[in-house]
């Protein structure tokens, strides 16, 4: 089996899973049965060379897994819905069943997503921390420092708060699921239940896993904002700045997977793993079966032996 990488993410009662060329979201229907969305899916690489670049990748790929992730998630709300929900919702003025998200609904969903997180994850960490500039100083490092804490604490309370909800615990599970299907898939095993079920639910090439290397790339790119820039300065840099930290944060992420056995990348990797303990659950063989099935028809596009089609 040639070595491809194939990412993915959970959503509502499913599993996105994308290979190079092509994405496939396997989702459960109330009724039991597996639903599949799968298309092609040409790179940006291919069509602009300047995509491969070093850094500029990593801000690309963030970018374009949101808009993925977005549109997977729509799809799986929909599918999720049991026949009863359906007919509540277009009775009060909701979409239509199976339908779409359109363009400017994606780019007002993407937009308020993104200014969440740079609100939350970034600019509310910045205020707090120019509130306790009496108490900590003005020395560039220290208040850097402390903002960068700060930003971590509050990904990792946010990160605990939702882990406690039930209904985003069953996404947990089928994270989990991904994980251990990508796993299985990397070790050119068969893909069945049996097989998928005994491997890891961490993975270190993971979103949980990015998402906190961000955190701590950007102290050290935030640290070279001159201490002298007024409030809004700053801020406006954290939010200019943030492809550059994803680019970043990308590399490293690339790097350490793929040199994970060394022992000291494997404590440079280990806060992110454990991290995922929070982001993953367990799953079940129903949910196993999903992200198989999400796994094998992605790979199916990808070799060109599928077309994109939607199977119901």
């Amino acid at each position: 089996m040639s070595k491809i990488h194939v990412g993915g993410q959970a959503v509502i009662e499913g599993v996105m899973m994308r290979a190079p060329r092509s994405i496939a979201i396997a989702v459960r229907r109330p009724d039991g049965e597996i639903v599949v969305k799968k298309e092609l899916a040409i790179p940006l690489s291919e069509r602009f060379p300047i995509v491969k670049l070093p850094i500029i990748r990593g801000a690309v790929a963030l970018f374009t897994s949101l808009i993925i992730g977005i549109k997977a998630l729509n799809f799986s709300a929909t599918e999720a819905m049991t026949e009863e929900e359906k007919v509540q919702e277009n009775a009060t003025g909701g979409k239509d069943s199976g339908s779409e998200i359109s363009s400017w609904a994606m780019a007002g969903t993407m937009s308020i997503a993104f200014g969440f997180g740079i609100c939350l994850f970034f600019l509310f960490p910045l205020y707090l921390t120019k509130m306790l500039t009496p108490i900590i100083g003005d020395n560039n490092i220290v208040f850097n420092l402390v903002d960068g804490v700060i930003r971590v604490i509050v990904f990792l309370a946010y990160i605990w708060i939702i882990s406690r909800m039930e209904d985003i615990q069953r996404v947990f599970q089928y994270h989990g699921a991904e994980h251990k299907s990508i796993f299985a898939f990397e070790d050119g095993v068969e893909l069945t239940v049996e097989n998928v079920r005994r491997y890891s639910r961490l993975h270190p090439r993971c979103g949980t896993s990015f998402l906190l290397i961000v955190m701590l790339v950007s102290i050290a790119v935030f640290s070279l904002i001159p201490k002298l820039w007024p409030f809004y300065l700053k801020a406006g840099s954290r939010i200019v700045l943030l492809p550059m930290i994803a680019g970043i944060s990308y590399e490293f992420l690339k790097w350490s997977s793929q040199h994970d056995g060394h022992p000291l990348v494997k404590m440079v990797i280990a806060p992110g793993l454990a991290l995922q303990k929070l982001t993953t659950r367990e799953p079940d063989d129903s949910q196993l079966e999903v992200a198989i099935t999400a796994m094998n028809e992605a790979l199916a596009v990808n070799a060109g032996f599928a077309d994109d089609r939607i199977v119901v």
